[in-house]
This record gives C-alpha cells, structure tokens and sequence, in this order.
C-alpha cells in the first residue's frame, strides 16, 4: 500500500463491501478512500493511474453486485461533506454526487421545486442515479431529462463541464461511465409545495405496493425490453420465486433478485443466467443487465 502514502486522504486496506451495498453481498475492496474534497480525489485517480491500479467509484451502492472474492483495485466514496452541498438560485439547484435522492428530493420540494417527483422511492446518488439515468417505468421520463450541466473529472484528474448532450443518457444509460460525477445542475419547475409532496407519496406508495422492499435487493436487475416489461417476461418464464442458493426471484416483482439468506454473488448471478436463458428460450429477447456487477478482477 506504499504507493498510496502523501495523498491525504484515509485509506483502508482489505474494506469490506457487503454492508456498503443494499444487496448485502460481496467481498472486499483491496484499497478504500473517502476524498475529502477535489483536489485528494484528483490526487488518488492521478496516483492509480501511475500505477495501474483499478479505481471504481461507490455511491449509495444501491445497484450493484461486487464479486464475493471482492474487487482488486482502490474503491473510492465520495462521501464527504464536500461532496453532499447542495445550491439553489432560482429554479435551477446543483447538487452534489454524493447526496441522497431522498434528500434532495425533500430540500427541492420544500422550496416549491418540482418535476423530479418520479424519483421518489428510488434508493441512491445523485451520482449513480445520473450514472445510470435512473427513471419511471419503462423510461417515459428520466433524471437525464431534466439535467442542465453535469460537472465531472476524468481519469486524468482534468475537470470538465457536461451538457446533457453531452453526457450520452439514453435509456438507463449515459456516457458518463468514464468520468468520475462531482455535482449535477437541474432545472426545475416551480409548483405548488401541497402538490409536489401529494406526488411524491403517490410514488411511494405505487413502489411500495408493486416492489418487493422487505429483503436486500439491488433493485431491478434487467433493463425493460422494448416489447414487454422484463418482470413480466420473468414470471410468464415460469422464474417467479425460484431460487438459487440464498438467492431468490421475487414473488412480488420478478425483475427483482433478493437475497433471502446470506446469498452470494455467485448464486445471483447463476440465477441471472437461468431467468436470461429462459426468456429467450420461450421469447427470443435477450435480457440485459440493469445491474452493476463489480467483477474481483478487469
């Protein structure tokens, strides 16, 4: 660990991951920093990069499976202050990656800030929300669209300013994967603040009824097909409920995996292959993977 000596920032060595991530599942990161601010982030990156070590960035860790031998390379949350400050003039807000959805949603709400309701529920980052244009449904609005700037740094440490063009969202996805997010500038609407919290418990509750949030999950695991919901091509699969190892399908939502008990990485992912080989089996659709998978090695 004697390359990681002056950055200034605390390092770990050997960190578990298994409680940094919602499913609960994974091993440990061979290297672990929180940044205190830009300039030890810019520093940690440029030193990686000098020695060709791996470095993967962790937000709330609510979409992500990690590897049950871990992951060798430096694991890096922006979890500080300085990444969690949020500013408002006027309708537009900028909001730092490491701040939770549910507290921005809250602080915007109560200064009668609206559009970004849908987000409501949706466990995560600013960051890793963005990162993976996280949205309603089968993408009929998404945080992407409301997005004026984002401001990011590259694996050489250089900041730059994104426009939303720019940042490539698509449907649960962007071109932002080779960039390290710092902060996010929205444009909102002014609405009522009644009206805005009525929508957002609306969301709430449509989540709570149709998600399964009793048990560690990382949330949906495949992207929505075009044709059909990829819950619904699950359960007419005939996977609702099945299992593997600790690992079950949900009986409530079948695009939901969730760790029954003590499951692992690998009983995850053998059930991924299963319910991925069954749907294009009997639908010719080949489910894709909404779900980071944090791999021990490249």
């Amino acid at each position: 660990m004697s390359w990681l000596y002056g950055s200034g920032a605390r390092i770990r060595y050997l960190e578990p991951l298994k409680d940094k991530t919602t499913f609960k599942i994974g091993g440990r990161a061979r290297y672990f920093a929180e940044p205190a601010g830009e300039e030890e982030l810019r520093f940690l990156i440029c030193l990686a990069r000098r020695h060709k070590e791996r470095v993967l960035i962790l937000g709330a860790g609510s979409n992500l499976l990690v590897d049950d031998s871990g992951v060798e390379a430096l694991v890096i949350r922006l979890g500080s202050p300085y990444f969690k400050k949020i500013f408002f003039k006027g309708n537009s807000v900028e909001a730092g990656s490491g701040v939770m959805l549910g507290r921005f949603l809250r602080d915007t709400a109560a200064r009668g800030l609206g559009g970004i309701e849908f987000l409501a529920g949706i466990p995560g980052t600013i960051g890793g929300a963005l990162l993976m244009n996280a949205g309603e449904g089968r993408g009929a609005r998404a945080i992407g669209d409301l997005i004026d700037r984002v401001r990011v740094m590259d694996y050489n440490g250089n900041i730059k300013i994104l426009t939303q063009k720019k940042a490539g969202f698509g449907y649960r996805s962007s071109g932002l994967d080779k960039y390290v997010i710092l902060s996010v500038s929205f444009r909102l609407k002014r609405s009522a603040k009644d009206r805005i919290c009525a929508d957002i418990r609306e969301y709430l509750r449509q989540r709570r009824h149709s998600q399964d949030l009793c048990l560690p999950s990382a949330g949906c695991v495949f992207r929505n097909p075009r044709r059909s919901p990829a819950g619904m091509l699950i359960e007419l699969a005939g996977f609702k409920g099945r299992s593997s190892g600790g690992a079950a399908v949900s009986a409530r939502h079948a695009n939901f995996i969730v760790n029954r008990r003590n499951a692992t990485a690998r009983d995850v992912l053998k059930l991924m292959r299963e319910v991925k080989s069954a749907v294009k089996r009997k639908f010719q659709v080949e489910l894709e993977p909404e779900v980071k998978i944090w791999r021990s090695r490249k």
